[in-house]
């Protein structure tokens, strides 16, 4: 069973999304500036991610176009055999795959229904 691994949040204003989300919830919030990106951490954590079962850790980057909503992201085996999975049962790839660092391959696509999810391989 593929498991959501992780999630991403589009923001119009990063700070002001980060103080929104550190005072109410108390997330830990760390930029990366060289992806444009913001890490959330939601959970106690350390290098290999979670401590707690279940739960997961996201980030948030500047919303790319209108109507852009929350994305979850499912880790997968292979991104390549999943890609062929998704068109096969009449979803469609909307961001190819790519590489994030040593760590991973991303892409993102839509189900039957026109929600955007991730797909996510780890590399290590």
């Amino acid at each position: 069973m593929d498991s959501i691994v992780h999630f991403e949040i589009p923001v119009d204003d990063l700070d002001r999304a980060k103080k929104f989300y550190k005072d109410l919830f108390g997330w830990g919030l760390a930029d990366v500036p060289e992806m444009n990106y913001c890490m959330v951490t939601t959970t106690e954590s350390d290098e290999k991610g979670p401590k707690k079962p279940g739960a997961i850790n996201g980030g948030m980057m500047k919303r790319q176009q209108k109507g852009e909503t929350p994305v979850l992201v499912i880790n997968v085996k292979s991104i390549d055999e999943h890609l062929k999975k998704i068109k096969a049962a009449g979803g469609k790839v909307v961001m190819e795959k790519m590489q994030v660092g040593d760590m991973g391959l991303y892409a993102r696509v839509t189900d039957t229904e026109g929600n955007v999810i991730g797909i996510w391989q780890n590399l290590k």
